[in-house]
């Protein structure tokens, strides 16, 4: 079967009442058949179900269905983006260990590897998303356990050439740990080019319509045992309810990302041409400096677009207020469009040379295109350009 039938197909055992939708299982505890099987439950000689934080047969659908579209063994569901990110560095991590990263990445992640992983001796490099090969080998240290990275990165839609650092990884047996959550498992698959662990934070396209909080981690078992170990220990358990929602979600996952990005190469290439915006940044755009680079390891461009304005946060505030359809939100991957200015929002708390480094300027303004009618959405968005011209002339 293909994947698209198996995110469909693939749910929990029928119960004995014979249901065609998968049933929650909103239960914070199991029982045991006998004392026996408790003790055998908790050696682990036998497999089951104990305590809805180590286990829960809706958060075992839902991890069952990521771990099948992006080809990897196993994987743990967690209660936010975020905790599947720390905990697939903090799991795996030690102290006196050293972690090679893209400088790209989401303000929290940046947080992490800078500011709570060195408290523990853990180390970092940054490299630049257009480094060459011959930069990242040089990068690697004898203590390198891990290289991070998202691609496309939030929120300037830098890439990373995946099988460029897959390389590198196996050559020096490095843990290759890719977020990603912009792409999805749709539009692309790190795996194919040697990532040993991929994270999303499933609030964003795996639910896909703002409803629900979560995280996901998934990779090669030997990895997985260590991850899941840390979670069963520190908890950041995955709600049955919202992996029940994400699992039913990840049924139209593909058939989503296919619209969203059809709208938002068209809201691309429309906003590319207006004469009052500074730039337009895709990666299906042929401006884009890795257009190449995308094509190869994406199989469309995803949801996310940004734009740049001319006149600071002044003309961001009035383009952002004109605009009638498109939501005011640091969220994105929703059904509805979402705008964001990163520089206050998201990434307000990075330094100005980090913001600098970035390319997150004062005018870069984030769209999450959502589902709605691109002509709408053109419309919408070219209305606020000129009404935020407009309102600069006035001034």
């Amino acid at each position: 079967m293909k994947k698209q039938t198996k995110a469909i197909r693939t749910q929990t055992g029928k119960t004995k009442y014979r249901e065609h939708s998968t049933p929650l299982f909103l239960t914070s505890s199991f029982t045991f058949e006998s004392a026996e099987q408790g003790k055998a439950l908790f050696e682990e000689t036998e497999e089951g179900n104990i305590y809805s934080r180590f286990s829960n047969p809706s958060v075992q659908e839902f991890v069952d269905k990521v771990c099948m579209l992006e080809g990897l063994e196993d994987g743990v569901a967690t209660a936010t983006g975020m905790a599947a990110v720390f905990a697939s560095m903090a799991a795996l991590l030690k102290s006196g260990d050293h972690i090679l990263a893209c400088r790209a990445l989401f303000g929290s992640a940046h947080q992490i590897i800078a500011q709570i992983l060195p408290k523990w001796g853990i180390t970092h490099t940054y490299l630049d998303a257009t480094a060459t090969e011959e930069e990242w080998e040089a990068a690697v240290q004898p203590n390198t356990r891990m290289i991070y990275l998202e691609t496309p990165s939030n929120p300037g839609l830098d890439l990373v050439d995946l099988a460029m650092i897959g390389r590198i990884a196996k050559k020096h047996s490095i843990i290759f740990n890719v977020d990603n959550c912009f792409a999805s498992p749709a539009l692309q698959t790190p795996a194919d080019f040697g990532a040993d662990l991929v994270l999303h934070s499933a609030t964003k396209f795996m639910d896909g319509q703002g409803r629900v909080l979560g995280g996901v981690v998934v990779g090669k078992k030997e990895y997985i045992k260590d991850l899941r170990f840390f979670c069963r220990q520190t908890g950041p358990s995955m709600s049955p309810f919202n992996a029940w929602v994400l699992s039913k979600s990840l049924e139209t996952l593909s058939l989503r990302m296919e619209k969203h990005s059809s709208n938002a190469l068209a809201l691309a290439a429309a906003l590319d041409k207006h004469p009052d915006v500074k730039a337009v940044k895709y990666p299906f755009l042929e401006s884009h400096p890795q257009h190449t680079l995308a094509k190869q390891q994406m199989k469309a461009g995803g949801a996310v677009v940004t734009i740049e304005l001319e006149g600071g946060f002044e003309r961001v505030a009035a383009f952002m207020d004109a605009l009638e359809i498109a939501s005011l939100s640091s969220n994105l991957g929703d059904t509805r469009t979402i705008v964001t200015n990163p520089n206050t929002t998201t990434h307000a708390k990075l330094k100005p040379e980090e913001k600098a480094a970035l390319g997150i300027t004062e005018g870069l303004i984030r769209i999450s295109v959502g589902l709605e009618d691109v002509e709408d959405l053109i419309e919408d968005f070219t209305n606020a350009v000129e009404v935020s011209v407009k309102s600069d002339i006035l001034e």
